[in-house]
């Protein structure tokens, strides 16, 4: 048999009978681990659209993995597990209690309930449940019938989170009842457990009253075990006569919350005994339970039912969730592309304020003219370039000392230029992301709002570098020239100064426009450094000091940028893999539908004789879901009853779909 590449996983084929059940199942139990490991590494830090949905989508896609999908198909032997779940004091341990005929489960009198959920199982069960195999993250403790004694294992550190195990030989082997803590309860952590434990059920059975059987946090979870094709029964309690019409009203309600084919069981206001309901009032949900556990198929085709809608959901799940993914990415690059505008906006200003000779003024300016004179040299400029040359080589030879108080001034200048333009930037950020939900819940804790308190020394440091980059040009181009040496020898300063105004003034040559602004000042510079490097190396030195000068400002604009867009590479968010997980639950897709393809059929038969039974199972009905004689029980078979026959009503669909 060969396993051809699907989506970078293998699909096993399918044709034929190449694939046998086993195979099959096992090749779907290895796509649903691929599909956990991409969920378990799925990050969705950011605060983006519908994250916190998504969050609570992934934990409890994980949750039902871990909890109930992984196991059931590790273990397809495992007894079937019917989780007992309902509203606060709907009589859910009343009704365990009751359908087993001694006291399991303490019914809680104070609210909220915190005694650990309480698992019931034959004692030939007891392996399955002692060990992690099934609701891993619980701790276990065992006991017997509530007698008032310490259970074994109590000494965990938190018994609500705890597993409370019980033996009972009324129960049929095979089934095994979790006594749940209330749905809408007002403490949140027994709210999620009891969600959790449901989660985790081959078949629900839903504990209402007759009270509250419209509230709102039941329909939740119904509506979730719809969406998710889970097994359901419901029992409403506490039903008084005259007000039979409870089961008509509920039966429309499951009818439009797709939950047509679930079974419904009345059970009628009774005195108890001993802590117990009459068996002739647990008698058809005793007898439905009975039959259940007798009949392996019927058993197998429950749990195969949840287990199917189980896997669509989880596939469901995996494409939304690729989607959240997805934004996340876009909602990364849209705050990386924040901090890039506002940044490359702010290099932008410091290129014009550096080119367009706007630092041809004030302390630069003032320093300039002590620098060159107003006398001889200016006038030699007006006259012509061979009285330049005179004037020029005077003026190296004379060894200018004002050289380096121009050059503090351009590096002060240049210095406040390019803080101006981080706080702006930063400021620019700072309010862009505070406005959008993703980038406000990074900023707390974080001083972006200004420029960084180190950005001044670094920013001198690059002034000095560039200055620096700027007399090197200048050395390099004098030894490249035979006759510049003995003015350079003299002068590398001063003619470094001058390459650095006439940078300010352009990259390529004065303009008109340009003269103006400088007031003359970079005519002059370029004068004296063409006299003595000519027109085009002149030129090409304006040009690399423009390019270092701009790479020096890039860089350390940059390095703030990058304060902000740490806080994103430190969350991943940019490497979220949507596609990956998309891939992923379409494999899990693929192997279901090879799994179901070659699943044997199931076979029902007549539930044998067994030796132990629920408590008042003898006047319930039977496996084929017909009535013997209670008289409570809201779905009895009637010639002319539009409701579907035992095996639709217990899998959703017809015998043969099973």
């Amino acid at each position: 048999m060969t396993e051809p590449e699907v989506g970078g996983t293998t699909e096993p084929e399918v044709s034929g009978a190449s694939v046998t059940f086993d195979g099959a199942v096992s090749g779907l139990l290895d796509a649903l681990e691929r599909l956990q490991q991409r969920l378990a590494t799925l990050a969705l830090p950011l605060e983006a659209p519908g994250v916190g949905e998504a969050r609570r989508d992934r934990q409890a896609a994980l949750a039902q993995l871990d909890d109930y999908l992984l196991p059931r198909l590790r273990a397809r032997s495992a007894p079937l597990l019917v989780v007992v779940g309902g509203s606060t004091g709907a009589g859910k341990s009343t009704l365990v209690n009751s359908l087993l005929g001694v006291q399991v489960s303490a019914p809680g009198v104070l609210r909220p309930t915190t005694r650990a959920p309480v698992l019931v199982h034959h004692p030939l069960d007891e392996r399955w449940y002692s060990t992690d195999r099934v609701l891993p993250g619980l701790a276990r403790l065992t006991a017997a019938p509530v007698t008032g004694d310490a259970p074994a294992g109590s000494g965990v550190a938190d018994p609500a989170r705890a597993l409370r195990l019980v033996a009972s030989p009324a129960l049929p082997r095979g089934l095994a009842l979790l006594d749940a803590p209330d749905v809408d309860s007002v403490d949140v952590g027994n709210r999620r457990l009891a969600a959790q434990l449901l989660d985790a059920a081959d078949l629900w059975l839903f504990v209402t009253t007759a009270a509250r059987y419209a509230d709102a946090v039941p329909w939740d979870l119904l509506l979730r075990a719809a969406q998710r094709h889970a097994q359901v029964a419901l029992v409403v309690d506490r039903v008084d006569p005259g007000t039979e019409e409870v089961a008509a009203d509920l039966r429309r309600m499951m009818d439009e919350n797709g939950l047509p084919d679930a079974r419904l069981f009345l059970v009628p206001e009774s005195p108890l005994v001993d802590g117990l309901l009459p068996e002739s009032a647990v008698s058809d949900v005793a007898a439905w339970l009975t039959a259940l556990g007798a009949d392996a198929p019927a058993r197998e085709a429950v749990a195969l039912a949840t287990r199917d809608g189980v896997v669509r959901d989880l596939a469901r799940r995996a494409q939304v969730l690729a989607d959240a993914a997805d934004v996340q990415v876009a909602t990364d690059r849209r705050l990386r592309e924040v901090v890039a505008a506002a940044y490359a906006d702010a290099a932008t200003h410091v290129q014009l304020a550096t080119s367009d000779g706007a630092m041809l003024r004030g302390e630069v300016l003032a320093r300039w003219q002590e620098f060159v004179g107003t006398g001889e040299l200016l006038r030699s400029v007006e006259h012509g370039v061979g009285r330049v040359r005179d004037a020029v080589t005077a003026f190296f030879r004379g060894t200018p000392t004002q050289a380096p108080r121009v050059e503090q001034a351009i590096a002060h200048g240049l210095t406040a230029v390019v803080l101006d333009a981080a706080d702006e930037a930063a400021e620019r950020t700072h309010a862009a992301w505070r406005g959008d939900p993703a980038g406000a819940a990074l900023l707390p804790g974080l001083d972006l709002a200004r420029a960084s308190t180190t950005l001044r020394a670094e920013v001198d440091a690059q002034v000095r570098g560039w200055q620096s980059d700027v007399l090197e040009l200048v050395r390099e181009q004098g030894e490249s020239r035979r006759g510049t040496a003995r003015y350079l020898s003299f002068g590398v300063n001063a003619a470094g100064v001058s390459l650095m105004v006439l940078a300010f003034a352009s990259t390529g040559g004065l303009t008109g426009i340009e003269v103006g602004i400088a007031g003359g000042t970079a005519v002059v510079a370029q004068k004296l450094l063409e006299a003595v490097f000519g027109d085009d190396a002149v030129r090409r030195l304006t040009t690399y000091a423009r390019e270092r000068l701009d790479a020096r400002v890039e860089g350390v604009l940059a390095r703030e940028a990058e304060r902000y867009t740490a806080q994103l590479d430190a969350l991943g968010s940019a490497a979220v893999d949507g596609a990956a997980l998309r891939a992923a639950g379409r494999d899990v897709e693929r192997a279901a539908s090879a799994e179901r393809s070659v699943r044997p059929e199931l076979v029902p038969g007549t539930a044998p004789a067994v030796s132990n039974a629920l408590r008042g199972a003898g006047a319930g009905v039977d496996a084929g879901g017909r009535g013997h004689d209670a008289p409570h029980g809201a779905d009895r078979e009637q010639p002319d009853s539009r409701r579907p026959g035992f095996w639709r009503r217990l899998l959703g669909g017809t015998q043969g779909d099973a």
